[in-house]
């Protein structure tokens, strides 16, 4: 099956799936996309799988002639630009996830960035080729309500989650595009088989699916499970909203273990874009110290460049230790997808 098929069908999943990449699109992003294809040769042309709520304000500081088409999630917008070719409007890709930009790197979609750009961010965290860079990250952890569990309990690993003392007690959300981010991440470290054998001991021990991490985190917090995967940045605001009162934490898994997987948001110009000097100063306004704080600030994920801090508690990523992987490597979602179908996940 050709890149752009498969493309096409992780879109089509995307649309069906409730919150597959935390992003979803409205008739006035519809009218966006309609816009962006109607813009100059001078425009900056940015096709966005990040919500237009969160992007716009950036955009509009960052100012200049941008034209953003909001009228997909990350995997649909992808697959438009493989699908649109040598006649894709697009200078630039700017995405929820590393698969998404794995998948067009692979493609040959994205032109090499200038030394500069990629040397803003850590080498983990930007295509092994030199064609994106991530613009913020996000952390998996383990939310626990302190009421239930004390810290002590809970495993130092993903593997200690298929103990029998946690049946029925775990939380998660198949269809977010995190979660089958992570189980891409496993399959990567353990291989097809091992990653089915950890699945089919996780669903033995009755988890409880939600639709969302936000309906996943009030779960944990009201004590309807004791613990819930998912990732860091859904946890600050909620404790921010609810109060120090609330008992939900979190735990963050060992270095190296799958669980404790680092994704990113990111950005790469596309080959084809003949607005090569403009697209590339757009990406480097996306890594510029004011537009790293609002991510930090805004949402509480992590800023990818030395020196900027959050207004929240993070605690720093490099004391983190994510699993050792190469984000590029997410971009094989549709196998992940048919796996999770296989066992009776999704």
């Amino acid at each position: 099956m050709g890149r752009v098929h498969r493309l096409a069908l992780l879109s089509i999943s995307a649309t069906v799936a409730v919150g597959l990449v935390a992003c979803s699109s409205s008739p006035e992003e519809s009218d966006s996309g309609a816009q962006s294809s109607e813009a100059t040769a001078e425009s900056v042309v940015v096709y966005s799988g990040r919500d237009e709520d969160l992007v716009d304000p950036l955009i509009s500081r960052i100012g200049g002639n941008i034209e953003v088409d909001y009228s997909g999630n990350t995997n649909a917008q992808a697959a438009k630009i493989l699908e649109e070719g040598d006649a894709s409007p697009a200078d630039v890709f700017y995405g929820q996830d590393a698969g998404a930009l794995g998948a067009l790197d692979e493609a040959g979609a994205l032109a090499p960035l200038p030394q500069d750009i990629l040397e803003l961010v850590p080498e983990q965290y930007r295509g092994a080729d030199g064609t994106w860079v991530a613009t913020s990250a996000r952390a998996r952890v383990l939310a626990y309500n302190s009421d239930i569990v004390t810290a002590s309990d809970l495993p130092t690993g993903i593997d200690g989650l298929l103990d029998p003392r946690w049946r029925g007690q775990i939380g998660y959300a198949p269809t977010n595009a995190s979660f089958q981010a992570f189980v891409t991440a496993l399959r990567v470290q353990r291989g097809e088989d091992g990653a089915r054998q950890w699945l089919d001991g996780f669903l033995a021990n009755e988890p409880v699916a939600f639709e969302g991490n936000g309906p996943l985190m009030t779960a944990v917090n009201d004590g309807q499970v004791a613990t819930g995967l998912t990732n860091h940045y859904y946890w600050y605001p909620f404790k921010a909203e609810n109060g120090d009162a609330a008992p939900i934490e979190l735990h963050y898994f060992a270095p190296g273990d799958p669980g404790a997987l680092v994704n990113v948001a990111g950005a790469g110009v596309l080959a084809t874009s003949t607005n090569q000097e403009a697209a590339q100063d757009f990406v480097r306004e996306l890594l510029s110290a004011e537009s790293q704080a609002y991510f930090a600030d805004e949402t509480a994920e992590y800023p990818v460049i030395d020196g900027v801090t959050s207004s929240y508690d993070l605690p720093p990523l490099a004391d983190l230790g994510a699993s050792d992987i190469d984000l590029g490597q997410l971009a094989s979602l549709e196998q992940t997808q048919a796996l999770l179908t296989e066992v009776g996940m999704i």
